[in-house]
C-alpha cells in the first residue's frame, strides 16, 4: 500500500507494530512479526531515516514510530507531481505521434500483435487506459480471454467507463457464458444480442481498435493467435460505423432480480399478455437464442420450448417468428 511513497510492505509491517506497541525492541518486533530480528534492525534502521521512527532517548536498543504525515505526504506530493508530469508528457508524445502518423506511412497505422498471451496484455491496457466508452464485438469460441476472465472490465465500470457489448447468438452456448453476461450487466454493463457477428473486436474511445483474427468456427492455438491494432484511420472509422449498424439492430439483454437474463420489465401482463414464464422464453428467443440454448437455460426439452412458442404465436394472432417479435415490441411485453 505504501510502495508508492518509498516504503516496502516488510517496513510497513514493522511500522505499524511500532504505532500499536508505542515503543519496541527489534527482539519484541520479531516476535510479533515472525521476522529475523537481524533483518527487523535493517528495517528499523531504514524507517529511522526516512523519519518514521527514532530511537528512544535513554533506552537502548528501543525505538519509537513518528507520525507518518510529515514524513510521507512530502513523498506522496513529489511522486503525485511525479506522475503528473509523466501523463503530460505521454499525452504530448501521443499527440505528436498522431499529427505525424501519415508521414511514415499508412502502415504505422496498423500493428499486429502474435500470441494469446500478447493479446490477452493488450486487451487489458486497452480497458486500463479507457476514458469514456469501450465498444465490443463478442463472438462465440474465444481465442484468448474466456468468457468471464475479464476483471479488467469489471475495474474499469467500477471507474465510469461505459460499455456497450454485442453478442452473438452462438456465444450463450459457451459454458456459463449467460451467468458471465448477467454478473457484468449488473454492474453495468450495455449488453445487445444478435444472431452473428462478422468478427471480433474491441474500440477504446474510438481512437483504437483491437481485432483479433482467426478462422470461422475455429478456436486457434495459443501461440499462432494473431490480432490488429488499428488506430485513427478511415479503417477505424468503417469499424466504428460497423458497430453501431449491429448495435442499432441489436435486442437490448436485460437481467431480472431473479438473475435470469432476457425478461424485460416489472409491469403485471394484462389478461391478453403472456405468462411470465412464457415473457422469459420470448425475451431468449428475440435475444438470438436457439430452441436448445432456450431449452438448457430453463431445464426443460426443445419440445417444451417450441410448444410455447406456439403459443405465442397462437396469443399474438401471427404466423411466424419475426412477425412475433414486432407484435411482441408493439404491445409492450418485452
Amino acid at each position: 500500500m505504501l510502495k508508492a511513497v518509498g516504503i516496502s510492505a516488510h517496513e510497513a509491517d514493522v511500522y505499524r507494530t511500532l504505532v500499536t506497541t508505542v515503543t519496541a525492541s527489534a527482539e519484541e518486533i520479531s516476535a510479533t512479526t515472525g521476522a529475523d530480528c537481524a533483518v527487523v534492525q535493517r528495517l528499523l534502521a531504514a524507517l529511522a531515516e526516512k523519519g518514521l521512527a527514532r530511537a528512544v532517548e535513554g533506552r537502548p536498543g528501543r525505538f519509537a514510530a513518528n507520525p507518518p504525515e510529515p514524513a510521507l505526504l512530502p513523498r506522496l506530493e513529489r511522486r503525485t507531481n511525479d506522475l503528473e508530469k509523466a501523463r503530460l508528457a505521454v499525452t504530448d508524445l501521443t499527440e505528436t505521434y498522431r499529427r505525424h502518423a501519415w508521414a511514415r506511412g499508412p502502415v504505422e497505422m496498423i500493428e499486429t500483435i502474435t500470441g494469446a498471451e500478447a493479446l490477452r496484455q493488450r486487451l487489458r491496457q486497452l480497458q486500463e487506459g479507457a476514458r469514456d466508452e469501450l465498444l465490443w464485438f463478442c463472438k462465440a469460441q474465444y481465442v484468448a480471454m474466456p468468457s468471464g476472465t475479464n476483471q479488467a472490465e469489471f475495474e474499469a465500470l467500477a471507474r465510469g467507463i461505459r460499455y456497450q457489448v454485442l453478442y452473438e447468438q452462438a456465444f450463450f452456448n459457451d459454458p456459463d457464458a449467460v451467468d458471465n453476461v448477467v454478473r457484468a450487466v449488473r454492474v453495468g454493463e450495455e449488453a445487445r444480442a444478435v444472431p452473428a457477428l462478422p468478427l471480433r473486436m474491441a474500440i477504446a474511445d474510438r481512437t483504437v481498435a483491437i481485432c483479433p483474427l482467426a478462422p470461422a468456427g475455429s478456436v486457434a492455438d495459443p501461440d499462432d493467435v494473431t490480432a490488429l491494432v488499428i488506430r485513427g484511420s478511415s479503417l477505424l472509422d468503417a469499424l466504428i460505423a460497423l458497430f453501431e449498424r449491429y448495435w442499432e439492430a441489436g435486442t437490448p439483454l436485460r437481467v431480472t432480480s431473479e438473475g435470469r437474463i432476457g425478461e424485460a420489465g416489472e409491469a403485471a401482463p394484462d389478461s391478453a399478455s403472456p405468462a411470465p414464464e412464457d415473457r422469459h422464453v420470448l425475451s431468449l428467443m428475440i435475444a438470438g437464442f436457439t430452441d436448445e440454448s432456450i431449452a438448457t437455460r430453463l431445464g426443460v426439452s426443445k419440445r417444451t420450448v417450441q410448444r410455447r412458442i406456439q403459443s405465442l404465436l397462437n396469443l399474438a394472432g401471427v404466423a411466424t417468428r419475426i412477425q412475433l417479435g414486432w407484435h411482441a415490441a408493439r404491445r409492450d411485453w418485452l
